[in-house]
């Protein structure tokens, strides 16, 4: 009878792990420690942001999919995924309805604040996970900054190395000219049609121009204004050739490589250790 009793409480004990909810607001206090024994300390950030998206996907589209790659992701491999965050960099669609974009001190303030209370509530390992395409060159000088004070976490920014084996595939697949598909075009139509076809009004999808306009060139050189420039629309693309299949390999490709991350990122024990030892020597030249 003992036997039997401790089987079915392993059983039980095993069925409310796996039913352990990823996302930080939907777990329970009392489940914490569990979230992160199970996550190794590791908490998912997932940074979209809310911007047109040419005539015909949903304002959020970059925070729905950043969202639902962590969530599909966080059953493969588990990690606690904070909630939606949409504080970006977006200040080249202030001219277009339903952009949010605020200062940007305070934009860099409240990343670094969000990544301070989640590091105070036990996680050891923060994965930055990016949806939108204006964000990289933001949050690679937060990534650095890290290095400004010494901290007992380590920020993870999920960049991923092309892929050619994936660019040759994508290419199979796709429909329109790949050379301006930057923004609500055919690869980010298709993966809303995988993720949320609800939201998407394939009959807009031509009412605006998706194209280059090229109305500023001058070769090596980044300006603020060269975005606008060449899509006033704030639209890049062609949106009307999107496939629910070709979101479906984009949307599969990203979790697969994006679950191969955490699992390296929860098994990593050296990166703070360095981190620590880097400080350590700056306080040591510090003191001299």
């Amino acid at each position: 009878m003992k036997s039997l009793m401790l089987l079915y409480s392993c059983i039980c004990s095993i069925a409310i792990s796996q039913n352990l909810p990823a996302r930080w607001d939907e777990l329970t206090a009392s489940d914490w420690p569990k979230a992160l024994e199970r996550s190794k300390n590791t908490c998912i950030l997932p940074i979209g942001i809310l911007e047109k998206h040419g005539p015909h996907v949903p304002i959020g589209s970059d925070l729905i999919q950043v969202r639902e790659w962590s969530k599909l992701a966080t059953t493969q491999e588990y990690a606690v995924v904070f909630p939606d965050y949409f504080y970006g960099q977006i200040y080249e669609a202030r001219h277009q309805p339903g952009a949010f974009a605020l200062p940007s001190t305070l934009v860099l303030q409240l990343l670094d604040a969000t990544c301070e209370e989640i590091a105070r509530n036990g996680f050891t390992k923060i994965v930055i996970v990016n949806g939108h395409g204006g964000n990289p060159y933001l949050l690679r000088f937060f990534v650095q900054s890290q290095l400004e004070r010494r901290r007992n976490y380590v920020v993870y920014f999920y960049d991923p190395a092309p892929d050619s084996a994936f660019a040759s595939a994508s290419a199979r697949l796709r429909k329109s000219d790949p050379s301006y598909d930057g923004h609500a075009g055919e690869r980010e139509t298709s993966t809303l049609l995988y993720l949320r076809p609800d939201l998407v009004q394939m009959g807009r999808a031509s009412d605006e121009s998706g194209k280059n306009q090229k109305r500023l060139s001058i070769p090596g050189v980044y300006t603020a204004i060269g975005w606008y420039a060449s899509y006033p629309n704030h639209y890049a693309g062609e949106g009307s050739t999107g496939t629910r299949q070709f979101g479906e390999f984009q949307t599969e490709y990203r979790i697969s490589s994006l679950v191969h991350a955490i699992r390296a990122i929860k098994a990593d024990e050296r990166a703070l250790e360095l981190q620590n030892e880097f400080f350590d020597r700056v306080e040591k030249l510090n003191t001299k």
